[in-house]
């Protein structure tokens, strides 16, 4: 059944998710980068939704997960404000066009796990499912109807000639 998956009639499949999914970051980030952004209610949202145990309520977004954010990533709140935006708006970006797919589709699981873990649902379980897929079962066909049809022989040519032996080559075309 994957053989079905992972060849290029069927392509279109991940074409079809690739376009839906890079649409849905391209437009969320960039809605961010023309409106502005700023993370810090959204951080500091967050951090208020990790009650502690002691208090006898479930706490939506774990404790390790607030100290992070309230240790991390809100004193660093400008860097999240650019990194967010432009992460999400390159993210899907490279998912419409194809480049990097699987990179680009792991990017976004990435934000999506943070995100869920953050105490936000929304559409994040649903984007984070179907950047799974486009992972696990299409693999390098994900973008075989994109950039990357064209890039990446370059680059596993590129890859074949700055890693010595043929070992390390035959294993970076498998």
């Amino acid at each position: 059944m994957t053989n079905f998956f992972q060849g290029p009639k069927s392509s279109w499949i991940w074409l079809v998710i690739r376009l839906y999914v890079g649409y849905q970051w391209m437009t969320a980030g960039w809605h961010k980068i023309i409106d502005g952004f700023d993370a810090s209610g959204f951080l500091k949202g967050a951090i208020a939704k990790a009650v502690p145990a002691s208090e006898g309520a479930k706490p939506v977004v774990q404790a390790w997960w607030a100290n992070f954010l309230e240790g991390f990533a809100l004193p660093n709140v400008g860097l999240f404000n650019f990194l967010v935006p432009w992460g999400e708006f390159l993210v899907g970006l490279a998912l419409i066009l194809g480049f990097a797919t699987i990179f680009a589709a792991t990017m976004g699981m990435v934000m999506n796990f943070a995100f869920i873990l953050s105490g936000t649902i929304s559409s994040n379980p649903n984007l984070l499912i179907l950047e799974f897929v486009l992972v696990a079962l299409g693999g390098a066909y994900a973008g075989y109807l994109g950039v990357d049809y064209y890039f990446r022989p370059v680059w596993r040519s590129f890859i074949a000639r700055i890693l010595p032996g043929e070992a390390d080559a035959a294993a970076i075309k498998a």
